[in-house]
């Protein structure tokens, strides 16, 4: 790719990925316990139509759908649905823009709560709280490293080595199928980007180059981290046993120096 082809490239995927950042901020504020799936996707599509961009989501192959809301131990590509969420839930938005003819992508799990901390019952309630705060937070701390190691000089690698120790290192487990990605001109490009490290694999995965645009993200459970693409959508796909999941994703772009988030949720 020429200089100009990468600088204009660049400059819509920042454009694009900071409004999409936005989106996504509005979209976890309007995500408490009584609103429906529906109504977040509803939203979603207006506030991308208002940017001039389209949604990513609907360059898939059959997905009708801006956004994909999972709840629970629903794990990625959840359909919208009439879905109310509940005190408690855990809420996964990913949502995607293209915009000026470059995708940008990420994904954000929040939990569903209005009020946290209640009279009755309140030692149980504040501990089943504390634990799925905790769960989150890891997540997001190793979506923070991950893109730490986003720089000129490591590998692809680098990033899956730092998500898995930071993940398990707490208890947790990686879903293992689902990985990160390339994304520019096209949703998903190459290089995968998983999220655990084979032993002895570090010096075999792509090397990362200034100008390289990827969608790092920090998919995890629970529980083992299995999971099941059986669903009655057709997408939807869940954790095995059942346990909770998270998605931490943000669209980064190598530099010389710091890695760049483009989809960094400012005003």
């Amino acid at each position: 790719m020429s200089n100009g082809s990468a600088e204009k490239k660049l400059k819509a995927m920042r454009e694009g990925g900071h409004k999409l950042g936005r989106i996504l901020a509005v979209l976890l504020e309007v995500a408490q316990p009584g609103v429906r799936l529906n109504a977040i996707e509803t939203m979603a599509t207006e506030l991308i139509g208002k940017t001039g961009g389209t949604p990513s989501f609907q360059t898939v192959k059959g997905y009708s759908w801006a956004t994909c809301l999972c709840v629970n131990e629903a794990v990625v590509h959840g359909v919208p649905s009439d879905v109310l969420l509940t005190e408690g839930d855990m809420l996964t938005i990913d949502v995607g823009l293209l915009y000026k003819g470059f995708h940008t992508d990420t994904a954000w799990t929040t939990l569903i709560s209005n009020i946290k901390h209640q009279i009755s019952n309140i030692q149980i309630k504040n501990q089943k709280v504390e634990e799925k705060e905790k769960f989150l937070r890891v997540g997001e701390e190793a979506l923070k490293k991950a893109i730490e190691q986003a720089r000129v000089g490591n590998r692809v690698g680098h990033i899956s080595q730092v998500i898995q120790e930071t993940i398990e290192g707490a208890g947790y487990h990686i879903v293992h199928s689902l990985v990160g990605h390339g994304v520019g001109k096209k949703l998903h490009e190459e290089p995968q980007i998983p999220g655990f490290l084979k032993k002895r694999d570090l010096a075999k995965t792509p090397e990362l180059h200034a100008g390289m645009t990827l969608a790092i993200e920090v998919i995890y459970a629970r529980g083992s981290g299995g999971v099941t693409y059986e669903s009655a959508d057709g997408w939807t796909i869940k954790t095995s046993d059942k346990s909770d999941s998270a998605v931490f994703e943000h669209t980064i772009t190598v530099t010389s120096d710091n890695p760049v988030i483009l989809t960094a949720r400012t005003n």
